[in-house]
């Protein structure tokens, strides 16, 4: 019998637990056992994707976890902490010849395989330790390693200006690596369902919404509700590939002009024009221009007006809490002790109930929020949108 769960697969960790920095850009509250509680306790995540599997301190804390009995090893793959499902992930980075650098992530079974991959990635790049490392190696020589490991790799965020496979690698997926590997994508933030089913290509890639989480408080910014039998890294598998009913069955994203990448605009001024005949931004002047999400899309795009495949699941805008104007860390644990997780709160708990605990005016916005009646004020240019009251 299918069940539905709630998917949030790309989550970096910040530093270890010795403290030694892992994403350079996350936070260092970002360790593995401080995200497994968030993720289980606060936002209520069934599964979740750490994307820093890979590094070895990463894997002592892990294995400290599984020793002293607070996490499991699930027999077909991936590891069991609270209620929650932590499936291992690595992101790298490759720059094939004469294009722009992309970033894969990379999702495999057990804690040996993800050992395996970190012995692999060793000799192809700087620093281990690190997080999105550039690995020198190719695409195809990736798909190869993965498969052989039984994992998946998934293009991340694949429109973003910097690093997406889209938006800075190639104009085509064929031309840099093998499609019939690729079951699946990862839109970003400033894409949606709709966007992305103008590119041919993608009608048969399962769409992932995910939160790229730097910091706890991001953890469920995007997420996807996926139907399996169980948690587990087979199970998952099977819903990536759409095997026996299993699948996506929404998608919650954020509103793509929240993100930060969404419109073509100057990172110096942050105006959102596009530049003049001279590559300068007609306000400021400066040749800081960083090309939209939606611009670029414009460019790829072969089909005029989208249609979607029939197995391809609703796309919700989510609006996450802490979006929402008035919503402060006090507000937060007040809902979180109210009603127990993100989840509850945006999708099960009544409009009268949050009333009752954070007032009219805060209860209303989390229904709009929910039932996408926000308005939006566009971001680009690295600079995220805004949520504008009415």
């Amino acid at each position: 019998m299918l069940r539905s769960f709630f998917c949030d697969m790309h989550i970096h960790i910040g530093g270890t637990w010795t403290g030694k920095p892992v994403k350079i850009t996350a936070s260092r509250q970002m360790t593995l056992t401080k995200i497994l509680e968030e993720a289980s306790d606060k936002k209520g995540m069934d599964v979740i994707g750490i994307i820093d599997a890979h590094s070895p301190e990463v894997q002592d804390e892990l294995v400290d976890l599984l020793e002293k009995g607070l996490a499991t090893e699930h027999e077909d793959g991936g590891i069991t902490y609270k209620d929650t499902l932590l499936i291992l992930g690595c992101e790298v980075e490759i720059k094939e010849p004469g294009r722009g650098a992309a970033h894969f992530l990379v999702y495999l079974p057990k804690l040996r395989d993800m050992k395996q991959f970190t012995a692999w990635l060793s000799e192809r790049c700087k620093n281990v330790h690190l997080s999105s490392q550039r690995i020198y190696t190719s695409l195809m020589e990736l798909q190869a390693c993965v498969q052989q490991l039984q994992g998946l790799l998934i293009p991340a965020h694949i429109f973003t200006p910097h690093k997406g496979l889209y938006g800075s690698c190639t104009d085509s997926m064929a031309e840099v690596l093998d499609p019939s590997l690729i079951y699946a994508v990862e839109l970003g933030l400033s894409a949606n369902t709709l966007m992305a089913d103008r590119i041919s290509e993608l009608h048969d890639k399962t769409f992932l919404t995910n939160s790229d989480a730097h910091s706890l408080a991001k953890i469920g910014r995007e997420y996807q509700v996926m139907y399996m039998q169980e948690r587990s890294f087979a199970e998952w598998t099977k819903a990536i590939k759409r095997i026996g009913g299993r699948g996506v069955h929404k998608n919650y994203g954020l509103h793509p002009e929240l993100g930060k990448y969404h419109q073509t605009a100057c990172q110096g001024c942050q105006s959102l024009l596009a530049a003049d005949a001279s590559g300068k931004c007609p306000e400021c002047g400066y040749q800081r221009i960083v090309r939209g999400v939606a611009a670029r899309i414009d460019q790829l795009a072969d089909i005029e007006t989208c249609k979607h495949p029939v197995f391809r699941p609703p796309y919700i805008e989510q609006i996450p809490l802490e979006f929402i104007p008035g919503i402060g860390p006090k507000l937060l644990d007040k809902l979180y002790r109210s009603f127990g997780t993100q989840m509850n709160v945006l999708h099960r708990v009544n409009e009268e109930e949050l009333t009752h605990v954070v007032g009219e005016k805060i209860a209303s916005l989390i229904v709009q929020a929910r039932e996408g009646k926000l308005s939006v004020q566009k971001g680009g240019a690295g600079t995220y949108g805004k949520i504008v009251p009415m």
